[in-house]
């Protein structure tokens, strides 16, 4: 049930934020299923281990995958769609926490929030470079599998 919820309400907030970022309608419902599909991913390995990395890593590369696999068919930039998708995984409340713990003289708390943030933001990046990496020998391909749809 925590998946089925998790799955609605991050596809409902890719779209939105893709709407307030003014992203191309045809882009919206690729881009809400590609954060949607990466949230579940992330919950179902966050299930599975205790540490914050491996789960944001294995999101950026569903994103980024999807991502691209997604800009080629509805011929988009693939930051298009980047951006609307990164939204349910980006650390906002941590960093918020972190920020509030330093104004509140509570260093210790606010080292531990800003350290946590920065490895969910440098699990993301890893996670992109991997992806881009390896999707750039498979984009050729997908690219005249598309052209041939057409």
């Amino acid at each position: 049930m925590e998946i089925l919820v998790g799955f609605i309400f991050s596809f409902l907030s890719t779209v939105g934020f893709g709407v307030i970022t003014n992203v191309p309608r045809r882009t919206l419902l690729p881009a809400g299923l590609t954060g949607a599909l990466a949230w579940v991913v992330y919950l179902l390995v966050q299930d599975a281990t205790s540490n914050v990395i491996l789960p944001n890593l294995l999101a950026a590369i569903t994103i980024c995958v999807l991502a691209n696999v997604a800009a080629i068919v509805v011929r988009a930039p693939v930051n298009v769609l980047y951006i609307p998708c990164l939204v349910s995984l980006v650390p906002g409340a941590i960093i918020f926490l972190s920020m509030k713990g330093f104004t509140l003289g509570q260093d210790n708390t606010a080292l531990q929030n800003l350290l946590k943030t920065l490895t969910i933001a440098m699990s993301l990046a890893v996670g992109f470079l991997i992806a881009e990496a390896f999707f750039s020998k498979l984009r050729p391909v997908i690219k005249r599998w598309a052209a041939k749809q057409k």
